[in-house]
C-alpha cells in the first residue's frame, strides 16, 4: 500500500507544477504583468523561462521517480520564494487576508510533501528503481 501511495502522491505533487508551467506558458504576458505587480522586474523573460524549465523538468523527475530528489529541489527553488512573495497574507488588506492565508498554507503543505519526497525517496514504483533492478546483458 505504501508503494502505491508513493506513486499516487508523486503524481499529484507533479500535477500542480505541470499545471503551473502550462498556465505560465499559456498566459505568458499576464504572468509577466503579475511579476511586475509583485516587484519582480529584473530580466522577466529569463526568470520566466527558467521558472518554466524548472517546473517542467522538476515535475517530470518527481512523476517518474528518476532523480526525484533533484526534481523536488528544483520545485522547492520555485515554490518557496513564490509562496512568500505572492501569498504574503500578513501584508494584505483584510478583504483578501483569509484566502491568501489559505493559499499560503496550501503551498506550505506542498513544500512539506516535497521535503518528505526528498527524505524518503521515490519509492518502489519509480523509473530509477526499474533501471537499477533490470539485469541488462553487457
Amino acid at each position: 500500500m505504501k508503494d502505491i501511495a508513493d506513486l499516487v502522491g508523486r503524481f499529484f505533487l507533479s500535477l500542480i507544477f505541470f499545471f503551473e508551467a502550462y498556465d505560465s506558458i499559456a498566459f505568458f504576458k499576464q504572468t509577466k504583468n503579475t511579476m511586475t505587480v509583485y516587484g519582480l522586474t529584473w530580466n522577466q523573460d529569463l526568470l520566466l523561462y527558467v521558472t518554466i524549465f524548472f517546473l517542467v523538468l522538476g515535475a517530470i523527475l518527481v512523476l517518474i521517480g528518476y532523480y526525484a530528489n533533484l526534481g523536488a529541489v528544483m520545485l522547492l527553488l520555485y515554490l518557496v520564494p513564490v509562496t512568500f512573495i505572492v501569498f504574503s497574507f500578513w501584508n494584505d488588506p483584510v478583504e483578501v487576508k483569509r484566502i491568501q492565508s489559505i493559499m499560503f498554507m496550501k503551498n506550505i503543505a506542498i513544500i512539506g510533501g516535497l521535503l518528505i519526497l526528498i527524505v524518503n525517496g521515490a519509492g518502489k514504483y519509480s523509473v530509477k528503481r526499474l533501471i537499477y533492478t533490470l539485469r541488462l546483458p553487457k
